[in-house]
């Protein structure tokens, strides 16, 4: 249990983190008929040269896979990353609903297997929607971002074209992509879920007891590798929401099957830091998107 202290730290973080106004998009766009199949567009807010395209950052945002965090919470880090001169895609995708036992308990995580239809068809959507959306947008520098939850599946869609055979959402070659930046990721489900990071989300995910086993080779990002696309997972020291040990046991993972992941450790940061404005940890974030983006 972490001591008083540093739970006190971690609440005045997320406090930090929450306390910003959402930022609406330029634009919005749908990539299938159910309401929560969205992608929001923010338009570079500097310009790097006149008429040149600017790399795009496409942002998955986290919240356990759970109803009650959509993409509004993490606007204010896509506007952010606007105001850096990136043209930013945010993804929304269906989430879990109803309660996992109880009124006061949380909401289940995550729909399976509409989670992952949805992130698979909105990558599939993106380039085209883009073009419409985000005409200065470089598909050739494309970086996919994403917190938490949302780490987990910036880590999956990277990896389509290595799931197993049989899967309805692998592709045939790898997703066009400069890489991939993980912040915080739920990124080894093995490890996850003996921590019980966020209340067993990830068993919740994957539909429970009966079927955790079964479906994790078809969603569980240590389990899909080498992906062959640069990656770097970006992880505070002092989180208590998706500990360190999460993000070591994938980087561990991809050196033994052969591909060095890069994994940033930030002292004395915890879990929403990384997607908070005033953070210093944020800009951090900026600067490893723009490592791989440039």
């Amino acid at each position: 249990m972490p001591d008083d202290a540093a739970a006190a730290r971690a609440a005045a973080e997320e406090e930090s983190a929450f306390s910003h106004p959402a930022v609406d998009p330029d634009s919005t766009a749908g990539y299938g008929d159910h309401p929560d199949q969205l992608i929001d567009f923010y338009a570079p807010r500097v310009e790097r040269g006149a008429g040149a395209p600017v790399p795009l950052v496409v942002v998955l945002h986290g919240g356990a896979w759970r109803a009650p965090y959509d993409r509004r919470h993490i606007s204010p880090f896509a506007d952010f990353l606007a105001r850096r001169g990136f043209a930013v895609a945010s993804v929304e995708y269906r989430r879990g609903d109803g309660t996992s036992g109880g009124s006061n308990s949380p909401a289940v995580a995550g729909r399976w297997p509409e989670t992952f239809d949805d992130v698979a068809a909105a990558l599939d959507a993106l380039p085209a929607l883009t073009r419409q959306a985000l005409p200065q947008a470089d598909p050739r520098r494309m970086v996919l971002t994403g917190h938490s939850a949302g780490g987990h599946l910036a880590l999956w869609a990277a990896a389509r074209h290595v799931l197993p055979p049989d899967s309805p959402w692998r592709t045939a070659v790898p997703a066009a992509l400069r890489g991939v930046v993980a912040l915080a990721p739920i990124a080894d489900f093995e490890v996850a879920d003996k921590l019980n990071v966020c209340s067993g989300a990830t068993r919740q995910l994957l539909g429970g007891d009966d079927t955790f086993a079964e479906r994790r080779p078809y969603a569980d990002p240590a389990l899909l590798l080498p992906t062959g696309i640069a990656t770097t997972l970006v992880q505070g020291r002092s989180d208590l929401v998706v500990p360190q040990a999460v993000a070591e046991s994938y980087a561990d993972a991809a050196a033994k099957a052969g591909e060095m992941v890069g994994l940033t450790l930030l002292e004395d940061v915890g879990h929403f830091p990384l997607i908070d404005p005033a953070a210093d940890a944020c800009a951090v974030v900026a600067e490893e998107i723009a490592q791989l983006a440039f």
